[in-house]
């Protein structure tokens, strides 16, 4: 088969081609699924650099997502059938990775089944709304809000943050640093999106929300962002950083809190591993996610297709920050 593989850690040179990897056969309780589309996120570039903190043992196939058809069952396996479509995501398995491959191999247990008329190309976008509605409940939920702040708005997971967002019916502004970004942003459901290089964001987004300023906001960003978006925040707002792509601020962050200590603001740090050990709570928010794309609620973004053997070049496109929307890779 055709696979990707990780011998040893650095830039996107060290992810080898191998057009005649051993194709795996599925053991008892597993069913192999053979792959339509693999989606690519940042995981994968932490693990390809050797910074995830839950890296796989090397050598090792990387991938976190893949969506596909069942192949073959291996022993004892009910409830599938060869043929059925279905999405592969590392949240469910004892190893983050195995996607970048023609076939995969899981436990049938760990599998997601899809609604049949919902494209692989897509599916390969809901793990970043599940992540998207994990993020939303850990900022309070929906609950009495009426607007939100997504930084980076342009990125796969921003813009599984929008979808949700404006799913649960909360105005929604952006950030993207170029203008085709805001544009992309736009297009993926965003009622505004800012500049965050020009002066005074938090005076922008307050004039957008009749001076109020948002009740949620979440980052990925870091630096002076975090300090942007905490100046946004409505009284008793919550933000949420999940990222540090641009590293920690310089400021103080709990003095920054102190001096808006009339607003009572919140700020949590966010990882999906949280979940790790609550199997219900992560397959629920899974299902919540396929029910919301396979109702129209939530769309998955636009998405760069490229053939898996370029897969270099789709993890030189993240490492540049030129990656809008989701980067999908097909056999």
């Amino acid at each position: 088969m055709k696979a990707v593989v990780l011998q040893r850690t650095g830039g996107p040179e060290v992810l080898e081609w191998h057009p005649d990897w051993p194709t795996p056969e599925p053991g008892p309780g597993e069913v192999r699924v053979q792959a339509r589309a693999i989606g690519v996120g940042r995981p994968d570039v932490l693990v390809r650099s050797g910074r995830y903190k839950w890296m796989p043992p090397l050598p090792a196939i990387p991938g976190s997502e893949l969506a596909g058809t069942v192949d073959a069952l291996g022993d004892g396996v009910q409830g599938l059938a060869v043929g059925d479509p279905v999405l592969v995501s590392a949240r469910e398995l004892s190893v983050r990775g195995g996607g970048y491959a023609e076939y995969q191999c899981a436990p049938a247990e760990a599998v997601f089944r899809l609604p049949p008329a919902l494209p692989f190309v897509d599916a390969v976008s809901l793990p970043n709304v599940q992540l998207a509605l994990a993020l939303l409940a850990a900022a309070g939920g929906a609950g009495d809000a009426r607007a939100v702040l997504v930084t980076g708005a342009a990125g796969g997971v921003a813009a599984a943050l929008t979808q949700v967002a404006r799913a649960a019916g909360l105005k929604v502004v952006g950030t993207a640093r170029t203008a085709a970004r805001r544009e992309q942003a736009l297009a993926q459901g965003c009622d505004a999106v800012l500049d965050p290089t020009a002066p005074d964001l938090a005076d922008r987004v307050r004039a957008l929300t009749g001076g109020r300023g948002v009740d949620r906001a979440f980052d990925a960003i870091g630096g002076r962002t975090i300090i942007d978006a905490l100046h946004a925040l409505a009284p008793l707002g919550t933000l949420v950083s999940y990222n540090v792509v641009a590293g920690p601020p310089s400021q103080d962050v709990f003095q920054v809190l102190r001096e808006l200590l009339g607003r009572s603001l919140a700020l949590r740090v966010f990882s999906m591993h949280t979940l790790d050990a609550d199997r219900p709570r992560r397959r629920a928010l899974m299902d919540e996610a396929i029910a919301l794309m396979a109702a129209g609620r939530v769309r998955a973004p636009q998405a760069t297709v490229m053939p898996l053997a370029e897969v270099q070049q789709a993890h030189r496109l993240i490492d540049a920050g030129e990656a809008a929307g989701k980067l999908v890779l097909v056999p």
